[in-house]
């Protein structure tokens, strides 16, 4: 087992890693940037390192900074988290030239899959279906005959993106330059590189994932689907597992078209498979997700199994001890991400947190990266906490999901609980007949 893991990451997600590497015996390491000096991940290490100011540019995106943490502490492996550099090839290639385990798949492995045109090519290649699509655009001129092609509405996307971050729907032809030109610039600003592609929006789309587990012994493990449709700006609110969508043929489908993706790259640790699926139940492979994902939490509700412990052991040396036809899963799980937002716009409103009190129960978990007194920053995502209720059934996840809610107590700030309630007592949600566009369909009732 490693002897120790310097946390790249902050919030709830260090806090998660810190949780299972004390309990596997394996000393951590958090790194902070100077808001961060008292917060909860800071104190929880074992030890803590300063490693700059609050822009992410020069704390948690500093690779510079953090390497020099890893070794100055004399740091064994990192774990990236989700977010950063957690999918930066270049962080990866770093950490390996350094002698530092990455906990997370090579960077060749990242840079592969990272890369969505690519991506496409390699699951086109395995026979998996891509929604279709175009090529990397060249210019405006060839972003109008790729939409006009493939029929309205269509969407762009940022080949090196992830996350939906540069996406941008498009309805009218007359909207294709400016989307196009949008699209390009998000993705410059985020991900230094402005290629873009167009796919064809489907209608009713679910957005279907696989959580997958590789070992250098080339074993592939799958787990059961999660179901991610609700969602604001192309970013998940609610997750849930398994999806009340999916029938066993659809989960079979999945499950063996992500085996065959990660087997067909070598693939090593956790990671996701991305699809989008139709009102038919055609699935379509979206993109890879080559890391730990944030709704991790609700796969091992149900299967008891801490993915967190896999990536430490698969990062270890170890063969997994699973075995794929030996995952049971029992129940349904849901995930709420409690944002400091406004519930209307969901614009980020950050601020102090005067009051943090969370639920408690059975079957309720909360992943938080807050307590009271905490001030949630302008500087990163605004992501307090994950609220995830486990039932035997749907039916009682969703009413455990309900109270929890209604117990959680959030004051200083404004948050999405409202938005959360108002979801969880929907029909369409109660009865999980539900897409990505739920969270439209939700206001038009609403104000209709």
């Amino acid at each position: 087992m490693l002897g120790s893991v310097l946390i790249a990451n902050r919030g709830e997600i260090a806090r998660r890693i810190i949780r299972t590497a004390r309990r596997l015996g394996i000393e951590t390491l958090a790194v902070y940037s100077d808001i961060d000096s008292t917060s909860l991940f800071a104190q929880e290490a074992d030890r803590a390192i300063a490693i700059g100011e609050a822009r992410p540019r020069d704390s948690y995106l500093n690779i510079d900074r953090i390497i020099a943490a890893a070794k100055k502490s004399g740091a064994t492996a990192v774990h990236p988290g989700y977010g950063f550099l957690a999918e930066r090839r270049e962080f990866a290639r770093r950490c390996e030239s350094e002698g530092l385990t990455f906990i997370g798949p090579r960077s060749d492995v990242i840079h592969r899959m990272g890369d969505k045109s690519r991506s496409r090519e390699i699951a086109t290649d395995l026979g998996i279906p891509i929604p279709p699509g175009s090529p990397v655009l060249s210019d405006v001129e060839a972003a109008r005959q790729w939409a006009e092609r493939l029929s309205l509405p269509v969407i762009f996307k940022a080949s090196a993106g992830g996350g939906g971050i540069g996406m941008m729907m498009v309805e009218s032809m007359e909207e294709v330059a400016d989307a196009f030109d949008t699209a390009t610039s998000r993705a410059r600003l985020a991900f230094g590189d402005e290629r873009v592609y167009v796919e064809k929006y489907l209608e009713s789309p679910h957005h279907i994932e696989i959580q997958i587990l590789g070992e250098a012994g080339g074993n592939i493990v799958t787990f059961p689907e999660r179901e991610c449709s609700v969602q604001r700006r192309h970013q998940k609110v609610i997750e849930e597992s398994p999806s009340p969508f999916t029938t066993a043929a659809l989960r079979q489908g999945l499950r063996q078209s992500a085996k065959r993706l990660a087997q067909e790259i070598a693939y090593t640790n956790a990671g996701t498979v991305e699809f989008v699926v139709d009102k038919d139940r055609n699935y379509y492979f979206l993109e890879m997700n080559t890391r730990l994902q944030v709704e991790h939490p609700i796969t091992e509700m149900i299967t008891g199994v801490d993915l967190v412990e896999q990536q430490f052991r698969v990062a270890s040396g170890e063969p997994l001890s699973l075995r794929e036809e030996s995952i049971e899963w029992r129940g349904w799980a849901m995930e709420s991400r409690v944002y400091a937002e406004d519930p209307e716009s969901f614009y980020p409103s950050p601020g102090k947190l005067v009051s943090h009190i969370e639920p408690h129960g059975e079957g309720i978990r909360v992943d938080s990266g807050y307590q009271a007194g905490d001030t949630v920053s302008r500087f990163y995502d605004p992501l307090i906490s994950k609220l995830v209720a486990w039932g035997s059934e749907r039916e009682e996840a969703v009413l455990r999901m309900r109270r929890a809610l209604d117990e959680y107590e959030i004051t200083g700030i404004r948050n999405n609980i409202p938005f959360l309630r108002q979801a969880f007592d929907s029909a369409a949600f109660k009865s999980g007949n539900y897409d990505t566009h739920f969270i439209a369909k939700l206001k038009e009732e609403r104000d209709g």
